[in-house]
């Protein structure tokens, strides 16, 4: 029996046994590259097949966007945002059944499926909105009767690499802001979740058909790394890349982009911490460190990873930690009832159990969780219990990101010390701290506090609002995506000159008179 009615879900988003891997916006194409398959990480069932595209069928689509961008650069950013608006409207329609999907695919809880694709619908009103605010500035000009102004223009094509973890939403972040800019998009897809990918081009296809937008604005390419990898972050054509990943593709991905003068945004790994007060509010810090540490089990890159709790409250907190711990529900993602669902691959298993065993190796020690379960229910062999383990701020394996629900424990003394520690390593995406203590709270917002692109008081390193521009520095890479200001990052900027006189002055006063009268 489909307890899930996930039949019914893969139908009313259009998906089927074999789909095509290459889209225009308004039209698949028969795509000719290998056979990729997608299971469910929830109960390890094969949710369908995609014909992977090729180099030719990358070719096909970057024509189509390369002509695309001519007519969609001219059109009114109002109007861009128009297209936008109606999309989140489209997106509305069908936020149960892509839900249900990004759940099912990737393994987060149904919520928090529900969630991405919300996320989803804020950023399309977030980008309404800027399509009316593309503003530039004026200044005065040091020579008389002449004008000067800053304007952006849009960049051209911009090629998306997601992740996994947000199969959906992090498309939206640029793909919505980069089109009321007006570029046009190419996705790259998670080989992991390449059905969210479609699914979603299905969605869009709607809007785009019935505004009688060209193909080529939306793209979307499923290829694997061997075919569309270094040769796409190295296609001039594709002047801006933007990309979710780990550190190591991100260095990658800055080098051969970097090296043709490209522009890149990198949204890479973090290695988020919390700090716990003693002035701080005790309940609101643990279910924080809670909802950071175990929420898309671990799987989010502003995941919680470390966990600093002064000295005199260190024990009790701990204790209340495990008992919280305790009362998780693990299971398929899909029943309500479960707030944690299975890792992504065995490969992802195999990462936390590694980590733990160098923790302990380090001398740490696991104090609950960290064991892999089997038997019904758990049959995909991806589900594991959240880990806390106890460990020191230097040693290797706290230092790396380890993609999964472990909780690294530490003391500290004072607010001095903890900043010092907080800081020292090698990532900088997201970070908080738990205090009503105002000199500790602005201290750790100060120059010389949290050296992240994130820092909260009171609140989760994770779950970030669509409004703030969302990135890290450091090994972060430093690069911003959706909200604020994000925007100019999609276009590029020029400075504009009018001299409106019946004379040619020179900027610095400098005189260059060789014609006689």
């Amino acid at each position: 029996m489909d307890k899930y009615g996930i039949s019914k879900m893969l139908l009313d988003l259009g998906l089927k046994d074999v789909n095509n891997g290459a889209s225009t916006g308004v039209e698949w194409f028969e795509t000719h590259g290998e056979i990729l398959e997608s299971y469910s990480s929830s109960d390890g069932n094969l949710i369908g097949k995609v014909k992977q595209a090729s180099w030719d069928d990358y070719e096909k689509v970057v024509a189509k966007a390369q002509e695309a961008f001519k007519y969609w650069r001219m059109v009114p950013a109002p109007k861009r945002g128009e297209i936008v608006r109606q999309i989140g409207e489209e997106l509305r329609k069908y936020k149960e059944p892509l839900g249900k999907l990004v759940s099912y695919e990737m393994g987060k809880v149904y919520q928090e499926g529900l969630g991405e694709v919300q996320e989803m619908i804020d950023i399309t009103d977030f980008a309404v909105g800027q399509s009316r605010q593309l503003y530039g500035f004026t200044m005065h000009s040091e020579r008389e009767k002449h004008r000067m102004y800053e304007q952006y223009h849009p960049l051209g094509i911009v090629g998306v690499i997601t992740s996994f973890n947000f199969p959906v939403a992090v498309w939206a972040w640029n793909a919505m802001i980069a089109l009321i800019a007006g570029d046009v998009v190419i996705l790259k897809p998670s080989s992991k979740t390449p059905l969210c990918a479609i699914a979603l081009q299905n969605i869009i296809k709607n809007v785009l058909i019935r505004n009688e937008i060209p193909e080529g604005v939306l793209n979307v390419v499923v290829a694997s790394s061997k075919v569309l990898g270094d040769d796409f972050l190295k296609d001039k054509r594709v002047p801006l890349i933007s990309v979710t990943g780990s550190v190591a593709v991100g260095r990658r991905v800055a080098k051969l982009v970097g090296e043709r003068l490209g522009k890149t945004i990198l949204e890479l790994g973090g290695n988020n911490a919390i700090i716990v007060s003693q002035y701080g509010n005790r309940n609101m810090a643990l279910m924080a460190s809670l909802f950071g540490a175990v929420a898309t089990a671990g799987q989010r890159c502003t995941s919680t990873r470390r966990l600093f709790i002064h000295d005199c409250m260190y024990d009790v907190f701990k204790a209340k930690l495990i008992k919280a711990y305790e009362q998780v529900k693990i299971g398929n993602p899909l029943d309500e009832s479960n707030v944690v669902g299975p890792l992504i691959d065995k490969t992802a298993v195999e990462a936390f159990k590694y980590a733990q065993e160098q923790v302990v190796k380090e001398g740490g020690n696991i104090v609950y969780g960290g064991q892999v379960l089997d038997g019904e229910g758990y049959e995909s062999g991806c589900y594991v219990v959240p880990c806390i383990a106890e460990a020191e701020n230097h040693y290797e394996i706290v230092q790396e990101e380890t993609f999964a629900p472990i909780l690294y424990l530490m003391r500290y003394k004072n607010i001095e010390e903890v900043i010092e520690m907080h800081n020292n390593v090698p990532q900088g995406l997201s970070s908080a701290i738990f205090s009503k203590n105002i000199h500790e709270t602005e201290r750790f917002l100060s120059h010389e506090g949290s050296d992240c692109g994130i820092a909260n008081v009171n609140i989760a390193t994770n779950g970030a609002e669509i409004g703030g521009a969302f990135g890290g520095e450091k090994d972060t890479g430093g690069g911003r995506e959706s909200g604020s200001d994000a925007w100019k990052a999609y276009m590029r900027r020029q400075t504009n000159t009018i001299n409106f006189s019946t004379e040619l002055p020179l900027a610095q006063g400098i005189k260059f008179d060789v014609f006689d009268d």
